[in-house]
């Protein structure tokens, strides 16, 4: 059985590999992670914030005006959240993964400006990164903002990091794009090497006794794979361009789903944080089993089979699929 995959470049055994979360910030955990079988390890994101706020400290530390109140720290709402991993402690975990694990590492920034994009993208792969996720997470909230400058300035970051570095790059997008495979081809013009469908945004709630937004965190399920789904198998095959799925995969199933869509590198965070890393290998050993069940060769056999350009029934991905379901095409329990 021929598990082997093509992913932003990099040759892997099989596309299940962990995505971004804080199970590498335990050496021994990211040990048992390629003991289990991950074909890469994929870092948490280093944020900007994290970064401005090191470097707000270092000028505090530096020269702090005499004449200052104490309470203009208040100017500077939060900044001790960023202070438990700043920069330097990023890739230096960067550079112990790399010597510690034989399969490829892959960093993650989570930027805001064009020059920190720039900047640590070359530290990351300085520090020994075989490739690079930009993770590109921005809430539209300004009405005077058009879709046309937020779409661009993804672009632009891809085109800047991608004229730094010479290590393979993914973005990773949210869903909330107009046109996504418009935006994918731009993002494939500008020399991105993948793209990785989708990152979540947590919802924050509300406490209505504090008056306060309380940050919400749900770790996903499988019925968030359908998402992922659809428009993986949307862009399969239009695009020439790495598919990358991170968001609900808990199962060989999803897994199985994803490669049928088009992916080509399938992250899971969730089901491991719930499961322990070991359960990464119930699943690489279960999509054997089932694979030999049912006669496939290989991953390649499979991958794209139930695309938009290749399935039995285009429609389930598209229009139709809602106006059926509408329309009673499904029973309802």
């Amino acid at each position: 059985m021929d598990l082997s995959t093509s992913y932003l470049g990099l040759k892997l055994p099989h596309p299940l590999m962990p995505g971004a979360s804080p199970l590498v910030k335990n050496l021994d955990t990211v040990r048992r992670l390629e003991d289990a079988g991950a074909a890469a390890i994929v870092l948490h994101s280093l944020f900007e914030e994290q970064i401005i706020s090191e470097q707000f400290r270092e000028e505090q530390d530096v020269e702090v005006p005499e004449e200052s109140f104490a309470e203009a720290i208040t100017y500077h709402p939060r900044r001790n959240e960023y202070r438990a991993i700043g920069s330097e402690y990023y890739l230096e975990r960067v550079r112990k993964i790399k010597e510690i694990v034989s399969v490829p590492v892959i960093a993650s920034l989570n930027g805001i400006s064009i020059g920190t994009w720039i900047e640590y993208a070359a530290k990351c792969e300085q520090a020994g990164a075989d490739a690079l996720e930009l993770n590109v997470y921005f809430m539209a909230t300004d009405a005077e903002e058009s879709s046309e400058t937020i779409e661009h300035r993804v672009v632009e970051v891809v085109k800047a990091v991608k004229s730094t570095v010479t290590i393979p790059v993914a973005i990773k997008l949210s869903p909330f794009f107009s046109s996504l495979p418009n935006l994918t081809k731009r993002i494939e013009e500008a020399g991105a090497d993948g793209i990785l469908l989708f990152n979540r945004f947590y919802q924050p709630d509300i406490d209505v006794e504090k008056l306060e937004g309380v940050p919400n965190l749900r770790l996903s399920d499988s019925s968030e794979l359908l998402l992922r789904l659809r428009w993986i198998a949307i862009l399969s095959g239009k695009v020439g361009l790495s598919l990358g799925c991170t968001g609900g995969v808990h199962t060989a199933i999803d897994a199985l789903k994803m490669v049928m869509a088009g992916a080509h590198g399938v992250q899971m965070v969730s089901a491991l944080l719930k499961n322990g890393p070991d359960y990464l290998r119930q699943v690489l050993d279960e999509m054997t089993s089932w694979m030999e069940q049912h006669d496939y060769e290989s991953i390649e056999q499979m991958r794209g089979s139930m695309s938009l350009l290749n399935c039995p029934d285009p429609a389930a991905f598209t229009r139709e699929n809602y106006m059926r379901i509408l329309q009673g095409g499904t029973k309802y329990v």
